[in-house]
């Protein structure tokens, strides 16, 4: 079917003739005018959209998720698989690859841990010959502080200034005991003295003194009577083998301890007229036996005694013992005292000086920083400072020396 249409003007209002300008007939079909007619009606609802006073609110719908963790294990589960395959395919380049980052950080930690290492250790300390001056002013310094605590007393523990022209005692007496408080002041080997005694060691044995410099006034001690030790007895002792390895006499050992009979129990204690202790114990409660200034690992890089400078290539002596480590490495009062000096010093750099009583007298040098202050009193291990490289160094380590009643001995003879 067809539908015939045509324009027609307004003729009354124009004035000319219809048929004049007669156009010729344009047919459309049905379902393009249907087309034709949507769209003008969309677009009249667009323009009345468009300039309509009225407002068009819209509201956002939430979208819906068809999220579940079967969805997701099976999302997971192909991505896995396929970086499995990626993996198989390139196998071989991931372990070529993996291996070479393997090499490069060992690589690496190794140089860091050698350039480190060089960095903070060091040879022989060298000085110039300009420093001698400085070197015997701080010897001379060190010498004095040290001859203000003289030891009264041989490595025996017998006092040096008690007649020997005395005659031997002979132990025949049970001995006895009194008590004394111990007075602000006081010294072992004074308290010996003043109760007639010749060795220190009888009062350290007795009172089982562990360190005689933790005497405190107010302190009691047991004042025995004549000298000697006391001896506590072990499984398998009898008393000829204590007579023999004390060399004592038989008799006086069965006089001043009363004993009626030669049997023996272990855990007894007898007391052994005119004994005297061991070298080794009486250093060790004396507080004579040093330890060592580094607890961190070092390494030992110049000893005491005459070498070679390794730049001038001349014989020098060395007055201590080099100790290279770290810089900031804590260095640790090597025996209990009073710090003397603190101070920077061209040769030494900055340095603590420790006087430890009985002639005894420590330095402690090329510190990076100085922790200990001069009048205060540390014990042994106490943190006084830090290794360092100042004054005349070639790296970082701690140069310890020691001093015994004003001269310099070797710190290897007294450290432990």
């Amino acid at each position: 079917m067809e539908i015939i249409s045509y324009v027609q003007d307004n003729s009354r209002t124009r004035g000319y003739n219809p048929l004049k300008n007669l156009r010729p007939l344009k047919t459309f079909a049905v379902p393009e005018l249907q087309f034709r007619h949507k769209e003008r009606n969309k677009a009249a609802s667009i323009t009345s959209s468009i300039f309509s006073p009225e407002l068009k609110v819209f509201s956002a719908q939430k979208v819906k998720s068809d999220f579940s963790l079967r969805s997701f294990f099976k999302f997971v589960g192909s991505h896995v698989s396929l970086a499995g395959l990626y993996i198989k395919e390139k196998s071989k380049i991931i372990v070529i690859i993996a291996s070479a980052a393997a090499l490069l950080s060992l690589a690496l930690y190794f140089s860091v841990k050698l350039v480190v290492h060089h960095i903070n250790h060091t040879g022989p300390v060298v000085l110039k010959n300009e420093s001698g001056d400085d070197i015997e002013t701080l010897n001379k310094l060190m010498a004095t502080f040290a001859l203000e605590g003289r030891i009264d007393y041989d490595e025996t523990g017998k006092l040096i200034d008690v007649e020997t022209s005395a005659p031997k005692v002979s132990f025949t007496q049970p001995v006895s005991y009194q008590t004394y408080k111990v007075r602000s002041g006081d010294t072992i080997s004074g308290i010996a003295k003043k109760f007639g005694l010749t060795n220190i060691s009888t009062l350290i044995s007795v009172n089982d003194i562990g360190n005689v410099r933790q005497l405190a006034a107010g302190q009691k001690l047991k004042i025995p009577s004549i000298d000697g030790i006391i001896y506590t007895v072990k499984k398998g002792d009898s008393l000829s083998s204590i007579t023999e390895k004390n060399k004592i006499s038989m008799e006086e050992l069965l006089d001043v301890n009363e004993l009626t009979s030669e049997t023996l129990t272990a855990g007894q204690q007898l007391f052994l007229p005119g004994a005297a202790m061991d070298a080794a114990s009486l250093k060790n409660a004396m507080g004579e036996l040093f330890r060592l200034p580094i607890a961190a690992k070092f390494r030992w890089s110049s000893p005491y005694g005459n070498r070679i400078d390794p730049i001038a290539g001349v014989k020098s002596f060395h007055t201590g013992t080099d100790m290279a480590c770290p810089t900031g490495t804590p260095i640790l009062a090597a025996m209990s005292g009073k710090v003397t000096t603190t101070g920077l010093n061209r040769v030494y750099g900055n340095y603590v000086i420790i006087d430890h009583g009985n002639g005894y007298q420590t330095l402690y040098a090329h510190m990076s920083k100085i922790i200990a202050s001069k009048g205060q009193w540390v014990s042994q291990g106490t943190r006084i400072g830090l290794v360092g490289s100042t004054g005349y160094s070639t790296g970082p380590h701690l140069h310890f020396t020691v001093y015994k009643n004003g001269k310099l001995i070797d710190p290897m003879t007294v450290l432990k």
